[in-house]
């Protein structure tokens, strides 16, 4: 018995189940590309930035920048794009910057909890359903005799989209479990790193008013008053004509 044939004999409640189980896999599979690429460059991106903070604060912040792919990357350069902060201003960014990075790590939770609170409930469905039909044909009289064996046949057969609802249920339990750990490890690497930071700030504040890329776009071009400005003051004035 194949898996196309157990699928048609499941009835009618397979196939909602059959997309529940592509929603869940699609979630599945691109959950798990997304904390791969994360786990496996986050911790030397914390390091490579703590590490330049403590000499110099404008390198620390080129890492952050170009790091900026990374959900941590973008958490520690929040409070180093600014041109100078005080530390409570320091410590919102951080916090702002954290909520909406670990709310983007959540996505795809509330799917996986209808697949797993819907799929049996379509199973048991199936099989109440596939109860009815079989149960529908017998007769009182026809107990014992060799009428009723197929009974056995479609109730068992009814049963079949019970064990699928299970099956997509369970599966898409252990993966939201092991994102959901995921999620909970990034809020201590991110409370860990943040605060890190802000203990090295408060030792050495960083003053980035005279480093204009903190604060100008890479591919910004100077304001027309700038460069008026500049051309205006570029030349020594010319001395007064002394009278005849």
């Amino acid at each position: 018995m194949d898996i196309l044939d157990l699928f048609y004999k499941g009835g009618p409640a397979m196939w909602p189940l059959l997309v529940l189980s592509i929603l869940s896999l699609s979630v599945i599979f691109e959950r798990l590309w997304f904390w791969l690429r994360i786990l496996t460059q986050e911790k030397q991106i914390v390091d490579r930035i703590l590490d330049a903070a403590q000499d110099n604060w404008e390198v620390a912040a080129d890492i952050a920048r170009k790091a900026r792919h990374q959900p941590v990357g973008r958490f520690l350069y929040a409070p180093l794009r600014f041109p100078k902060t005080d530390a409570e201003t320091f410590r919102l960014a951080l916090e702002a910057t954290a909520e909406d990075e670990l709310a983007g790590m959540r996505r795809g939770e509330k799917l996986l909890e209808a697949v797993i609170a819907l799929a049996p409930l379509l199973g048991l469905l199936g099989t109440v359903l596939g109860l009815i039909q079989s149960l529908r044909s017998i007769r009182i009289g026809d107990l014992g005799t060799e009428s009723t064996a197929g009974v056995t046949t479609g109730i068992g057969e009814s049963l079949i989209s019970t064990a699928a609802g299970l099956i997509v249920a369970i599966i898409s339990l252990v993966f939201y479990r092991l994102f959901q750990s995921f999620v909970v490890n990034q809020v201590k690497v991110f409370r860990k790193a943040g605060n890190e930071m802000e203990l090295l700030y408060r030792q050495s504040p960083p003053d980035f008013s005279n480093r204009t890329s903190a604060i100008v776009p890479e591919n910004a071009t100077p304001s027309p008053s700038r460069k008026q400005g500049k051309n205006r003051f570029s030349e020594p004035p010319e001395p007064p004509i002394a009278p005849n």
